[in-house]
């Protein structure tokens, strides 16, 4: 089963950083946030990726294609151009880099990959949130209901810190934490072939239309992830990921 990773946009929440590279390439503890979410599948064994690019997509094909050599020793020979490596970090990916323009919309970026997904069962998330999620149990539960989409449904982190208070007193503090109510839509979708049917176009924004009419059809279920879920959408997000990566107690860091 393919995983298709949407990774084009401006970002422009995070103007800081996009300013000189695209979201997807933001790090957390040294690594692009990309590379974890990557992780997360591959811990599972999905390791099939097609990532639709457009802002500064040329820097994400240059990140996956120098990946293996800067994890490895080279040898450079500079009358023939030669480079040989040695093994180094070799993990067992396939990734295929699709230009999906620059101003083309999420559902617009989904259907312009149909060609690379082919008319199988595949996974789809953005490039820029990661969780703990038990990705096979997201397959097997969608499997098992026979639907067109399954969404991740997740508990919104609380965006300040929240108090437990009996009377005057606070008895519990807990920054940042997840709510415990209400759901969103976490992305880490599983999707049939068929979903594509309804996308118009370019211009359709995945988390209109599409998503609108499959639940109105009842084709649109809920996998309830209740555990770690995060994005990336500002500044401050950001540095909640890094001092998370930098204690050694990241969440999604699921491998080993």
């Amino acid at each position: 089963m393919k995983v298709a990773i949407l990774a084009g946009g401006f970002g422009s929440r995070l103007a800081e950083e996009t300013e000189i590279r695209p979201k997807p390439l933001v790090e957390i503890g040294g690594y692009p946030i990309l590379w974890h979410i990557m992780k997360i599948y591959a811990h599972y064994g999905y390791n099939d990726f097609v990532i639709a690019l457009g802002y500064k997509g040329e820097m994400i094909k240059k990140y996956v294609v120098d990946y293996a050599s800067m994890g490895s020793d080279l040898k450079v020979n500079f009358q023939t151009g030669e480079v040989e490596n040695d093994a180094g970090i070799r993990p067992d990916w396939t990734v295929e880099l699709i230009d999906t323009g620059l101003h083309t919309l999420t559902g617009g970026r989904i259907k312009r990959l149909r060609p690379y997904l082919g008319d199988e069962t595949f996974m789809l998330t953005w490039g820029d949130g990661v969780a703990d999620i038990d990705i096979q149990a997201l397959v097997d539960f969608h499997c098992s209901h026979g639907r067109l989409a399954t969404v991740t449904a997740v508990h919104p982190p609380a965006r300040y810190g929240l108090l437990d208070v009996k009377g005057d007193q606070v008895v519990a503090f807990a920054e940042k934490p997840q709510l415990k109510e209400g759901w969103i839509n976490g992305a880490f979708f599983v999707l049939e072939p068929d979903i594509f049917d309804y996308i118009e176009g370019d211009e359709t924004q995945w988390e209109k239309e599409p998503l609108e009419r499959l639940a109105q059809e009842g084709q649109l279920m809920s996998y309830k992830h209740t555990s770690y879920w995060q994005c990336m959408d500002t500044l401050r997000e950001k540095y909640l990921l890094e001092r998370l990566w930098a204690s050694g107690e990241a969440p999604w860091k699921i491998w080993d």
